[in-house]
């Protein structure tokens, strides 16, 4: 069976300021919308693979701006979240998903087992890794690790308008997500959604139970709505506006 990943396709996931001092870790699963060539876009005009369902639109480019106005490393997904969700558990039914927002996705159809894992084991797999290694070595030296997750949404969904501008997610330690909840609620030109557009549970999620739980480390799951940061004016607007909370945040985490 060929692999998956060919020569001309790019790295499974790319790192930025691999160096940096900063006590946050940054992860942006859903930061890329590359399909390997061998899955011919997954039957889909590019069009589609633009949309939301394809990535999430603007968190690449907040994630990079964080990472250096925060000196923080980053670790950012580079394929689509339609050839393999990176923030779903392996038995996740979306962890493949063959309709999407009601767009069918033809390369998802009928997949067999062993197509199936290849996905895993060359985009899932490889991607989780090399976070656990970031997070390995940081132990390793004593330093303190915040863990957030870089996420964005679509501002309607099902015909539904979303009112938040950005929303807060977090499971069973809520620490670090009520510190960002309460330090976003006092800009005072936010609305910011408690669990909200999302909730966080074992069984959708992988990031927060395996990375942020699993570890005991302070961590939050961050959504920012996608019309606030389609172009690079918003993006650099929302990590400087970030980059200003995380820093006021980390002093009640990190020992001066």
């Amino acid at each position: 069976m060929q692999t998956l990943l060919g020569p001309q396709d790019p790295a499974t996931f790319s790192v930025l300021n691999a160096a940096g001092r900063s006590p946050y870790v940054l992860i942006a699963d859903h930061a890329g919308q590359v399909v390997p060539r061998r899955l011919h876009d997954l039957g889909l005009p590019q069009a589609e693979l633009d949309r939301h369902i394809g990535w999430d639109i603007g968190i690449a480019g907040v994630t990079r701006h964080l990472s250096a106005l925060l000196d923080a490393q980053a670790v950012l997904q580079t394929y689509s979240r339609l050839v393999i969700d990176c923030n779903r558990p392996l038995a996740s039914p979306t962890l493949i998903p063959q309709v999407s927002d009601f767009t069918e996705i033809p390369g998802n159809a009928g997949l067999d087992a062993a197509q199936r894992q290849q996905r895993i084991d060359e985009i899932h797999a490889p991607y989780h890794a090399h976070i656990r290694q970031v997070l390995d070595a940081r132990a390793g030296q004593g330093l303190p690790t915040l863990l957030v997750m870089m996420h964005s949404f679509t501002p309607a969904m099902a015909g539904a308008q979303r009112p938040w501008h950005a929303g807060v997610l977090y499971h069973r330690d809520t620490r670090l997500a009520h510190a960002l909840l309460s330090a976003l609620g006092a800009e005072g030109d936010l609305v910011v959604g408690d669990n909200q557009p999302y909730a966080v549970s074992d069984s959708s999620d992988y990031a927060v139970p395996v990375h942020g739980e699993g570890r005991g480390l302070p961590h939050v799951e961050l959504e920012i709505r996608q019309d606030l940061i389609a172009d690079d004016a918003g993006q650099q607007a929302w990590a400087q506006r970030l980059a200003r909370i995380f820093t006021a945040i980390a002093a009640d985490f990190v020992p001066g």
